[in-house]
Formats: C-alpha cells, structure tokens, sequence
C-alpha cells in the first residue's frame, strides 16, 4: 500500500481544478501547500504566491511537502502567444518535477489533457486513428499547447527514471462541476454536434478529477504512467455511434459503444487507478 502524504503541494492553486483539489485535500485531512501567481484564499493552511517556472519558488514552496499535484499550465493556446503556452507550461514542469526530485519527494501526478492526441485545438478536422482512444494511440499535434502536454509526458516519464519518483499524467477532457455550466456545452452539442467532434463529446466533473489525482497519489504503484480519465459517458444527446459515423465516418472500431458511451478507453484508469467517475451529467 501507498502511503497518504502528509503534505502535498498543489501549483495552480487558484484554478478550478487546484481549488478541487484544495478540497479534496481538506476533507482527507491531508495538508496543503498552494502554489499559484494569485492567491487561492482560505483553502490552504499555506500559500505560496510565485509561478510554477521559477525553481527559487518552487523550491520555497516544496518545504516540508511528500507529493506534488502539478496542475499549473496555460490551459489553451488562444490565451497567449505560442512561445509563451508552449515555453511556459514545459518550463513548469520541469522545474517542479526537478525540485520535488532533488527534495526527495516520491509521488507527483501532472495534469495533462486529452489536447496531447492533437485533434482539439488543430486548425483542421482530425481524426484519431481508432475508437475507443486508449494511451497508445498516436498523436497528431499541431499546436503548442497539445504539443505542451506531450513535453509534459515525456518530461515526467524522464523525472520518474532520473529520481525513482512515481510520476502520473492525467489526461483530462473538458472539466467542470458545481457552478461551471455543463448544460450550455451540452445545449451547443444539440444544435452543433460537430462542435464537440474534436474532443470526442467528452467531459469530467472536477471534484472527479480531482479524485484522480488523489488516487494517482495514493495508490500502490511505481514508476511513469499516463491515464486517460474522463466521465464514462458523452455530453451530447445524441448516440454515439451516430455521432461517430457522421463526424469520424472512416475510424476503426475496435468495441461497441452503445448509447452514450464516452468513445475513450478507462480500462487503464480503473485497473491501475481504482478511478471512476461519480458526479455524471443529467441532462
């Protein structure tokens, strides 16, 4: 058995899935160190104001702390330049994942996205090579950000050899929860279904995603991994099968997907993980 950490530092502190996590940890009665360029409020009993980048930082906010919850990034490529999304999000983790090594720290799990297969945040319409995706599918990034995560990737599986660290990527889709309106991604799915074609329809809850992370932290396991992990079921209305014939008319399918089926592979999350979501979406 994994132990439960004592601490963990959390980067991106203030964002929504830093403030779940934030939570989660409270309610474990795990302490929290919080990491962010604003202050989170009062759901940390330490704060750490600074970017995830800077090691003198990173180093500060790694006192005391046996696990790391890396979830600092740039989380689109619209929202900066391409050298700052992309030169922005590596940096931090590297820097984050080094410091926590060199602090002997054992346990990390990074967010990464759905984003690494490169279909969402491309310029035209791809196609995976096979539903439902699993972890060996392969990428096809066009963009810094998507790009951003696949450096991610391989910087944690590199930090996890270099330092004997137990090191997980989560690859989430879409998140939001209580207060974040899935209602109105699944109302534009209605209409445009074709909207959400890129990221397969796909969705988590936060306080689900948060979940994750904690079970990546937690559970008995050694060395890299990188999981998908998104709610078992789609945000659209409509079948999925039908969606997948009109919007990825030519892809392999390698199972059944009835119903509202996500068209993603949780094998690798529920076996190595124990995760599955529990807060789905009721239209």
């Amino acid at each position: 058995m994994a132990e439960v950490p004592r601490r963990v530092l959390v980067t991106g502190a203030a964002g929504r899935l830093g403030r779940a996590t934030l939570r989660l940890l409270a309610a474990m009665g795990v302490a929290a160190t919080a990491l962010d360029q604003r202050d989170p409020g009062d759901v940390a009993d330490r704060v750490v104001v600074g970017g995830a980048g800077d090691p003198e930082v990173v180093r500060e906010a790694l006192k005391g702390v046996d696990a790391v919850a890396h979830l600092a990034a740039i989380p689109a490529p619209t929202l900066d330049t391409p050298e700052a999304v992309f030169c922005g999000n590596t940096r931090a983790t590297f820097v984050v994942l080094e410091e926590a090594g060199q602090a002997g720290v054992s346990r990390a799990v990074v967010a990464s996205s759905l984003s690494v297969l490169g279909l969402p945040w491309a310029a035209r319409r791809l196609h995976p090579a096979y539903v439902p995706v699993d972890e060996a599918l392969p990428v096809q990034i066009e963009d810094p950000y998507g790009l951003s995560k696949q450096v991610d990737e391989a910087t944690a599986a590199m930090m996890a050899r270099r330092h004997g660290m137990t090191v997980v990527a989560l690859r989430f889709p879409l998140l939001g929860g209580p207060g974040d309106k899935f209602e109105d991604t699944a109302a534009r799915y209605a209409v445009s279904p074709e909207s959400g074609a890129k990221e397969l329809w796909t969705y988590l809850d936060s306080r689900d995603a948060a979940m994750a992370g904690w079970q990546a932290l937690t559970r008995p396991i050694s060395g890299y991994h990188a999981v998908f992990v998104t709610a078992p079921t789609t945000l659209a209305p409509q079948p999925t099968e039908e969606l997948l014939g009109r919007y990825h008319p030519d892809v392999e399918r390698r199972s059944p997907l009835p119903g509202h089926t996500a068209p993603v592979d949780l094998a690798v999350a529920a076996d190595l993980l124990g995760f599955t979501a529990q807060h789905l979406f009721a239209p």
